[in-house]
């Protein structure tokens, strides 16, 4: 399979295989009419399988929310058909306005206007919790 180069884009690679079609509903890439490609369970010598997303254009990125939905992304921005910044992706410290809180008693949960803000309490589980009520987010992106 071919895939043509990009003059001025990004390319998301190292993406867990089958995290692909989130992230493109996430970005809102269904929404753009810049080209995009997606590459599905694609053969990968560090992580067995692996999905790509090139797309045709550059645009603004929320690292946060791509580090969230699957740390070790790597962010490849292309200028002039090379690449002109590369960025690894870790989950981050903190995230606003990702998840929410399901805690009904929680400040976030009852004011319309606060920001749903969760810290990240444990890396190695990938643990968030609210910053208001300490309500635990769940185990973590991808489960």
């Amino acid at each position: 399979m071919i895939i043509g180069q990009i003059k001025d884009g990004i390319v998301l690679d190292h993406i867990s295989a089958g995290k692909s079609m989130e992230i493109y509903h996430v970005l809102g890439l269904d929404e753009r009419a810049c080209t995009v490609a997606m590459i599905k369970n694609a053969d990968s010598v560090k992580m067995g399988k692996k999905d790509i997303i090139k797309i045709g254009e550059v645009i603004a990125l929320d690292f946060d929310v791509l580090g969230y939905i699957d740390p070790g992304i790597t962010v490849n921005i292309i200028r002039d058909g090379k690449l002109y910044k590369q960025e690894r992706l870790a989950l981050p410290e903190k995230v606003v306005d990702v998840i929410r809180c399901k805690n009904p008693r929680c400040i976030a949960s009852t004011e319309q206007e606060l920001v749903h803000e969760f810290k990240l309490c444990d890396r190695e589980k990938k643990i968030y919790r609210c910053i208001y009520c300490e309500t635990r987010a769940g185990d973590g992106p991808g489960k």
